[in-house]
């Protein structure tokens, strides 16, 4: 079944603060310049619509929001909830998020790291482009300052037991500690719009936080 279309942004919305491109940014890069100030930072892969950033940038105002987004119409749709709310701590970035951490991202420089319902690829052979891969995984560890949190959720119990091992193996991160689920205050009152639908379906949703060891910094 087709996607439904997604909400027009209006033309004269101004962007310019709250989307950028991720092609080729200078290494070291400097993060906190995409910001009106520089704050800890939290970072999303995979923001979709933006409904995570949106709602985390006003609960935390004191921390700075960057969103990774692969897909354009989505990223700049994201982008747009951002500025309409006049979130100066939300930035999104259009661009591929395991580049940006292999490629970009400074050791220690995130107090968290977001990744929900990320998608399944549900053939074998094609589970090679799931994003939760060694790979990415040591790169969370290395961009995590010591005691950040990774936050990882999905719907699809094979993806998360697969991951939970995966992280297990392959870094030194601590957990996975349990996240309760909490009732919604309101219809959209859900980290993302696929735990909304998941939850509103009344089918289970796969939590786990973990952090990175504060005594032992990864390299």
């Amino acid at each position: 079944m087709a996607r439904p279309a997604l909400r027009k942004i209006d033309p004269a919305l101004d962007l310019s603060r709250h989307l950028h491109a991720f092609e080729q940014p200078p290494v070291p890069w400097d993060v906190q310049g995409l910001f009106a100030r520089p704050a800890p930072l939290e970072i999303e892969v995979g923001s979709g619509k933006g409904m995570f950033l949106v709602a985390a940038s006003a609960e935390r105002p004191q921390h700075n929001f960057l969103g990774c987004e692969i897909a354009r119409n989505y990223a700049r749709l994201a982008a747009a909830r951002l500025a309409r709310a006049g979130r100066d701590n939300g930035v999104m970035l259009q661009g591929d998020a395991l580049q940006l951490f292999r490629e970009a991202l400074p050791a220690a420089c995130a107090v968290a790291v977001h990744v929900y319902f990320p998608d399944p690829w549900w053939k074998l052979r094609h589970r090679k482009r799931r994003v939760m891969k060694p790979g990415f995984l040591t790169d969370v560890e290395r961009v995590l300052e010591p005691g950040g949190s990774l936050h990882f959720w999905t719907d699809v119990r094979e993806y998360f037991d697969t991951t939970l091992a995966m992280i297990a193996e392959v870094t030194g991160l601590l957990g996975p500690f349990e996240v309760p689920e909490r009732s919604a205050q309101h219809e959209f009152d859900y980290r993302t719009h696929f735990e909304r639908r998941t939850r509103l379906h009344a089918d289970l949703v796969y939590r786990a936080e973990f952090q990175r060891r504060a005594e032992a910094p990864a390299d």
